[in-house]
């Protein structure tokens, strides 16, 4: 979809720089979109639920944004987003992999395939995709981060398929930062602890929320690595409530 222009303020951290973030229209990710735009940031934004980006697209004030809808499992739709953003003419400086999703707390030998597929797809094929088809749009001085969640080194029963995924994605991202040193393109593992989010609802619809932090929370720990200079850069941003891992 065409870029929504707005009005321009005056300049802040992130202005003249575009942000891709997935899974933008809920928790963390929109947490997200929200503290990047502040900064002036140019977004483009994307999950699966076409009405709920329109909606965001009208009401985040960033002075650029391109919506389009994409779902990370499938490849095709990747590269239609990635037409899109091309058919713009623009860059990406940061790039922010959230789209996740989590299962029913279930133990191993009643966890059904298609369900651990499906969170495989998205929280480890999805994130690769993206990633993959953003860095030839990506220069030096960019930063990708990764929301891998504190599953990625700690494991929590009968959540298996969520558990085995996020290690996997730490791989990958440990890997990627390799690869992208000599490039100049920072790789951050977001690793928030429970933050309250709808993920819950799947997770743990009993947990006590009040005890978590807030997307808000994590988003500006997000803001503040992104922001460090280009001489510099957090690993791994490990965030947690301060009453531990629930």
């Amino acid at each position: 979809m065409p870029i929504a222009r707005r009005t321009q303020r005056t300049p802040q951290r992130l202005a003249s720089q575009t942000a891709l973030i997935t899974g933008a229209t809920r928790g963390i990710g929109l947490a997200i979109a929200k503290v990047l735009a502040d900064e002036s940031c140019n977004l483009i934004l994307t999950a699966r639920d076409e009405n709920t980006l329109k909606k965001l697209g009208r009401e985040l004030n960033s002075p650029k944004i391109l919506i389009h809808p994409c779902d990370v499992r499938n490849p095709h739709s990747v590269d239609d987003l990635f037409r899109a953003i091309r058919r713009e003419r623009l860059r990406i400086d940061i790039l922010i992999n959230n789209a996740g999703i989590a299962h029913a707390n279930l133990p191993v030998d009643q966890l059904p395939y298609p369900v651990w597929n499906d969170v495989f797809a998205t929280n480890l094929d999805g994130t690769f995709l993206i990633t993959q088809a953003a860095l030839g749009l990506m220069k030096r001085g960019g930063t990708i981060v990764n929301n891998l969640s504190i599953a990625a080194t700690r494991v929590f029963a009968g959540s298996a398929a969520y558990n085995a995924s996020k290690h996997a994605a730490l791989g990958f991202t440990n890997t990627l930062r390799e690869e992208l040193r000599s490039k100049g393109i920072r790789v951050i593992g977001l690793l928030p602890g429970a933050t309250n989010t709808d993920i819950w609802k799947t997770l743990w619809p009993q947990a006590p929320r009040k005890k978590m932090m807030s997307p808000d929370t994590v988003a500006r720990a997000v803001l503040e690595a992104i922001l460090l200079p280009a001489s510099a850069t957090i690993e791994n941003l490990e965030i947690l409530p301060t009453v531990g891992t629930l």
